[in-house]
């Protein structure tokens, strides 16, 4: 749940402000020490200040596909004024090919429970175009672990989550797995998170290419 915008655009959410450190935590050991980090479906742009301004040698690279969601971020951009932190792009991760030449990092935080599974098939397609081998591809949000969920609360959210779009929902670790080999990206880390979601975190091929 997101709360009303401020007069300046800035929108909020309060489960950024809880997470983004847990997240950052994990973004640190990941991530390179330099080069382009492109976020997916950055929301209200809170993670993308708040990322950019404690990494100051990566180039953080907000999107997403809603243009009012694109407004919030470039509010909160042009109120923190960091030089590292790019105007938002409009991506739609099942539209190729996508509006960037080049990252070194793919972030995608709380959006595979939240879109069709075509989502999570374009964001890994997309990926494994963007990316070299080697790179890193983060993902944030709520899975089930062998078919079962984590928590109760998780089973009640991806109760609502249905209700609302038969489409959406949990999904399964396993299937980020499956998929994500189908596209040269192998899962490094499935790591247990505050509120009971996970980091995934995701490399393309091996940096020797085998």
């Amino acid at each position: 749940m997101t709360d009303p915008r401020s007069s300046d655009a800035r929108a909020v959410a309060p489960a950024a402000e809880r997470n983004r450190d847990a997240i950052l935590s994990v973004l640190r050991r990941v991530l390179p020490g330099a080069g382009t980090v492109l976020e997916i479906a950055s929301g209200t742009g809170q993670h993308a200040v708040h990322f950019a301004a404690a990494l100051p040698n990566l180039t953080w690279q907000p999107s997403d596909m809603d243009a009012a969601a694109r407004d919030s971020i470039a509010a909160w951009r042009a109120h923190a004024g960091l030089a590292n932190l790019r105007a938002p792009l409009a991506l739609d991760v099942c539209r190729h090919p996508w509006p960037i030449a080049s990252a070194q990092a793919v972030v995608c935080i709380n959006m595979i429970h939240i879109s069709p599974w075509a989502a999570a098939e374009g964001l890994f397609a997309g990926a494994a175009r963007l990316l070299a081998c080697g790179s890193a591809l983060f993902l944030y949000g709520p899975y089930r672990r062998d078919g079962e969920h984590t928590a109760p609360s998780n089973a009640a959210f991806d109760a609502q989550l249905r209700a609302r779009n038969p489409a959406w929902g949990v999904r399964d670790i396993e299937a980020m797995v499956q998929l994500a080999g189908s596209h040269d990206f192998q899962l490094e880390e499935a790591v247990p998170m505050p509120a009971n979601n996970f980091s995934l975190v995701f490399r393309k091929g091996s940096p020797s290419g085998v």
